[in-house]
């Protein structure tokens, strides 16, 4: 699997048009790939236990996505298998009051990974170029007027682009991925939540309401994406159609990543490798 076909780093322009969401890269079932993810996610469960115990990086993952995209099934498809010890998942819907008192970069810095761990945010603070944007909400978001004309979200890109910088810069690895599903993919998807009972609960009226802003949401990604993607800090668009493709290069790039960190585990000082020799002739006895 090429996962450089699905990489953005700023130097080439993201085309949300030219961008198929059913590509597979030659696969034509779930099966094919059921074996590679498999094997995935056991070296990423290894891997994230040496994470864990080293205790030096962190890792942020980003998912964002129009509504039905599969967010929340490769959320639990790729990452259950992992130690929750070590893993919290966080979901960032419409800001609370509290949240609303300070600066948008505020609610995602309370939930940023420890040393050691690994985040999950199911939507963040691009939430502020993407939503914001298409309903320009930052005209009621207690600004002072300075702050608070068409350029804010301009302005927000570099902010977005310096935070992760410093995340970066301070031991933090920044895995972004859009999950990109077709009008007419959604459209089914959103159909089998109605359909389905065990389903029901997670169609929303709201799910319809957004699906009217399509268009204007297709150029606030690709506006995003192209405004955000850098060689420290790519973005990875999954063909999200397919599910279990989407899956598959998603659990590829959270591997290569983990391998790119090389967590190792502690090494112990001599003098307590000397005291467990005693410890373990104590409990031989």
């Amino acid at each position: 699997m090429q996962l450089d076909q699905y990489m953005f780093t700023g130097k080439e322009k993201f085309d949300i048009e030219q961008f198929d969401t059913s590509e597979t890269d030659g696969f034509h079932s779930k099966g094919e790939m059921k074996e590679s993810i498999r094997d995935n996610l056991k070296e990423m469960r290894a891997l994230q236990d040496k994470l864990y115990a080293e205790g030096r990086s962190a890792v942020l993952i980003i998912f964002q996505a129009m509504d039905a995209a599969g967010k929340d099934s490769a959320i639990k498809h790729v990452f259950s298998g992992l130690n929750p010890q070590g893993v919290n998942v966080w979901n960032f819907r419409e800001p609370s009051e509290e949240e609303l008192r300070h600066d948008y970069l505020w609610r995602a810095t309370r939930r940023l990974p420890s040393r050691g761990k690994i985040a999950i945010f199911n939507r963040s603070y691009y939430e502020e170029v993407l939503v914001a944007k298409v309903h320009q909400l930052y005209k009621n978001q207690r600004l002072p007027d300075r702050c608070a004309d068409d350029d804010v979200i301009h302005e927000r890109y570099g902010q977005i682009r310096n935070y992760e910088d410093y995340l970066w810069e301070n031991g933090v690895t920044v895995l972004k991925f859009f999950l990109h599903v077709s009008k007419d993919e959604q459209r089914e998807r959103l159909l089998d939540r109605i359909d389905d009972t065990s389903k029901n609960w997670k169609f929303s009226e709201n799910d319809l309401h957004e699906r009217q802003f399509w268009d204007a949401y297709q150029k606030a990604y690709e506006k995003a994406i192209n405004e955000t993607a850098t060689e420290r800090n790519p973005w990875f668009v999954l063909p999200a159609d397919k599910k279990w493709y989407a899956r598959a290069i998603l659990s590829e790039v959270i591997l290569t990543a983990l391998r790119e960190i090389d967590p190792q585990y502690p090494e112990l000082d001599p003098a307590v490798k000397e005291d467990l020799d005693v410890y373990r002739k104590s409990l031989e006895k």
